[in-house]
């Protein structure tokens, strides 16, 4: 894990394996599970998660909801929906800040002092990496910069190449 920030990291790996406070799960709106980062998640915490979520009656997009952690090294799981990317005239911008700030809220509200994130929106939502990148960043920098907890946020990257680009803004946003 590379600390490129004094309160930011970031990791090149899957974030299931993370032994963190809470990890945010890139949802969809059922929170019922899906493909890339949310099915990795539901099928490692196990069915129990499944039937929480349930009871949630879904998630609006830019909003966060908790839940336990389950079968993960994390003790909650905070669920986002970011926007899907439609050539970022419908406030996709300001959607994916929220999903970044709730997450964040949630996680203070709940004591969280580690808190890991993925590339919300990047996969299947299509939208540009280094705009997200720089969305992601910009909203988890200020909130820290008001906020004692979390102490410590991670931008979990599945690859090096986004790792690297989360590397470079984070840099970029602390002066470094």
């Amino acid at each position: 894990m590379s600390e490129v920030g004094s309160r930011i990291c970031v990791h090149t790996g899957d974030i299931t394996k993370l032994e963190v406070d809470a990890i945010v799960n890139a949802a969809n709106s059922s929170l019922l599970g899906g493909g890339g980062v949310d099915g990795a998640i539901h099928r490692a915490a196990g069915p129990e998660l499944l039937a929480e979520c349930r009871m949630l009656n879904g998630c609006k997009t830019g909003d966060a909801k908790l839940t336990n952690g389950y079968g993960l090294p994390a003790r909650y799981i905070i669920h986002t929906v970011g926007p899907v990317w439609q050539g970022g005239g419908k406030g996709e911008a300001e959607l994916l800040a929220s999903c970044y700030r709730r997450s964040l809220e949630l996680a203070a509200a709940n004591d969280c002092r580690t808190v890991a994130f993925p590339a919300i929106s990047t996969g299947i939502y299509s939208y540009p990496k280094d705009e997200a990148t720089e969305i992601a960043v910009a909203t988890v920098d200020a909130f820290l910069d008001k906020n004692t907890v979390p102490e410590t946020v991670i931008f979990c990257c599945f690859d090096e190449q986004t790792a690297e680009l989360y590397r470079q803004v984070v840099a970029a946003h602390r002066g470094a």
